[in-house]
């Protein structure tokens, strides 16, 4: 599984390569790092590489798949760029924000779960449906405050890739 990391102005491509428990060995560009990684329990990721120590926070910020990110002496946009995001930018022309206030499909896939009913209220943030799609499962977040006017699917259908899904008012 490969990734693309954004961070501030660099792009490096990032690939799990081995995985045991939480030793990691992963290709970053060209190089090859054995690490020891652990998520702790108030946020922040300990990594161990090379006998060194680091100790990275990651706050999400609005838009899913972007953080802040904190060390001790550096703060640092990130932005990951899996399958899903790269298929979206590529959709979108490079611009994934939007006031659109429906959920779409952004890919052809199958609903495996929805969270929401109609009538609901709905926060920005709040995740509303989960799509299968590309062999990985993605959380689909409103986009604004409101109430849930319509859910065009149900849990097990399959869906085109530009579907409206749920509508919110």
């Amino acid at each position: 599984m490969s990734v693309e990391i954004k961070l501030n102005d660099r792009f490096a491509r990032v690939e799990l390569i081995q995985q045991n428990n939480n030793l990691l060995k992963i290709k970053v560009d060209d190089t090859i790092y054995d690490i020891d990684l652990m998520h702790t329990d108030d946020g922040t990721f300990s990594i161990i590489e090379n006998n060194r120590s680091h100790d990275i926070e990651l706050v999400p910020l609005d838009h899913p798949k972007k953080y802040l990110g904190y060390t001790l002496y550096k703060t640092f946009e990130v932005e990951v760029i899996d399958a899903e995001t790269r298929y979206l930018l590529d959709r979108v022309g490079g611009q994934l924000d939007s006031d659109e206030k429906n959920i779409i499909a952004p890919m052809p896939g199958k609903i495996v779960r929805i969270l929401v009913a109609e009538g609901e209220e709905v926060t920005k943030g709040q995740t509303v449906i989960i799509l299968a799609a590309m062999k990985m499962e993605s959380e689909y977040k409103a986009t604004v405050d409101g109430i849930v006017s319509k859910i065009s699917v149900a849990e097990g259908d399959t869906v085109e890739g530009n579907q409206i899904l749920i509508e919110i008012e």
